[in-house]
């Protein structure tokens, strides 16, 4: 098989494609010949040596997703069959020609769905239900404000805030995204850079933000703490913008605050399970029926990793990159 790898760390032009060894499946796990595989952020930190590879995943193959047909099945493998056709998450390796992963953590693929739509799927709408449904329990009739709206994740957690029947209020730093996220019709957009932010946004929603989803960092933190409603949530997702913030506690006690932290990628493979299958029964039928569609914003073919790992650095990209063989 093939797979982009990271020789050593450095620039975008590090990035070789390479011959690798066959995968072979697990006794629980499939093999899937991969047809997409879409970039995420974490790639780009990990071939600069600051994001590494949990155990068990490859040190050297970026790749946090994919969608592709089962080529194997291991020996307790009962519920899939060669040829299906899946989608799913990783600790790593998903920019290969071929992924090993555990047969529960694989999601059909809905017929509407071509190859580059689906490989945009697992990473951000997992990420977006696990961070606002299973963490933040995000109820109707509640608002959700989404800075970096126009991202792979904040695209897909305004459908499903929209799905739960809650309102959107999100914000881009890009007047182009900010145009085409209007012309889209997801909820309020408002302008990144205006110095009056927060007032944008209880202009929009007066009694605040009861989820805040976090997807920028230390920088934002600030305005975010202003934002939440009382008894509202924030959960962090990136942090882009800095990792250290300082943290008042009184408006945290004052308004009863609860603050999350999620990531997917380290989480043990019982924990992937639940979500992906928590994923299965909510979410999946939705995408079935097309009330959420994943952006594809550019498809690279594997030999021209590097020119989309440029592309992101940039952050000219609106939804997601998807990498194909």
């Amino acid at each position: 098989m093939k797979a982009i790898v990271i020789p050593r760390f450095g620039d975008p032009d590090v990035l070789e494609l390479q011959e690798r060894e066959r995968l072979v499946p697990g006794p629980e796990e499939v093999v899937v010949r991969v047809r997409a595989a879409a970039l995420n952020r974490a790639d780009l930190l990990q071939r600069r040596g600051r994001y590494p590879a949990p155990p068990g995943a490859p040190a050297d193959v970026p790749g946090l997703e994919f969608a592709g047909e089962v080529a194997a099945v291991g020996a307790r493998v009962f519920g899939l069959a060669p040829g299906a056709r899946v989608m799913g998450i990783l600790g790593g390796g998903g920019h290969a020609t071929e992924v090993a992963t555990h047969e529960r953590l694989c999601l059909e693929v809905p017929e509407r769905l071509s190859w580059e739509e689906a490989g945009a799927v697992p990473e951000a709408f997992l990420t977006a239900f696990d961070a606002l449904v299973l963490q933040c329990g995000l109820a109707a009739g509640e608002t959700v404000y989404v800075p970096a709206l126009a991202s792979g994740v904040g695209l897909a957690a305004a459908q499903i805030a929209a799905a739960c029947g809650a309102r959107v209020v999100g914000s881009t730093r890009s007047a182009e995204k900010k145009r085409r996220l209007e012309e889209m019709g997801i909820g309020a957009v408002l302008d990144g850079t205006a110095p009056d932010l927060a007032d944008q946004v209880r202009a929009a929603a007066p009694r605040g933000a009861d989820v805040v989803l976090d997807l920028v960092g230390a920088a934002a933190f600030p305005l975010h703490m202003e934002i939440l409603a009382p008894r509202g949530r924030i959960v962090f997702v990136g942090t882009m913008a800095g990792h250290k913030a300082e943290l008042n506690l009184s408006v945290v006690m004052g308004k009863r605050l609860r603050l999350f932290g999620t990531v997917l990628r380290a989480r043990p493979l019982e924990e992937k399970i639940a979500v992906t299958q928590a994923f299965r029964a909510r979410m999946l039928p939705l995408l079935a029926e097309g009330r959420l569609k994943p952006l594809v914003d550019s498809v690279f073919p594997f030999a021209r990793a590097a020119e989309a790992h440029a592309l992101m650095e940039r952050n000219a990209n609106m939804g997601k990159i998807v990498l194909v063989p």
